[in-house]
């Protein structure tokens, strides 16, 4: 487990002049612990058709409901969260189509 520094990723819209929402995304920087999935994870969230990445926990007062995350430049969907306990939870994340390219929009 190491620590590391994880961006939060939330998108607003906003309607432009003719009402046509435009996205601006907003970026949250926080202090994350990382471990690898386990192979338990990976087994069953790969049935349901996730492809597991990592585990981030991270201080539950940071989290916002957010759906997806940037971590080393690549944006990561956030497919499952568990609450560790009062303080913490965890973000199981994972590399989708349609969710990231190889750098992340924001």
């Amino acid at each position: 487990m190491s620590d590391v520094t994880l961006y939060l990723l939330s998108t607003t819209y906003t309607p432009n002049q003719y009402g046509v929402p435009v996205p601006s995304w907003e970026k949250v920087e926080v202090m994350a612990k990382k471990e690898s999935c386990t192979r338990n994870e990976v087994d069953i969230a790969g049935r349901q058709g996730h492809n597991p990445q990592y585990v981030f926990t991270i201080f539950k007062g940071d989290y916002d409901g957010e759906q997806s995350c940037e971590y080393e430049g690549l944006t990561y969907a956030i497919y499952r969260t568990y609450e560790v306990d009062g303080d913490y939870m965890e973000l199981y994340v994972e590399r989708k189509g349609g969710t990231n390219g190889e750098e992340s929009n924001p």
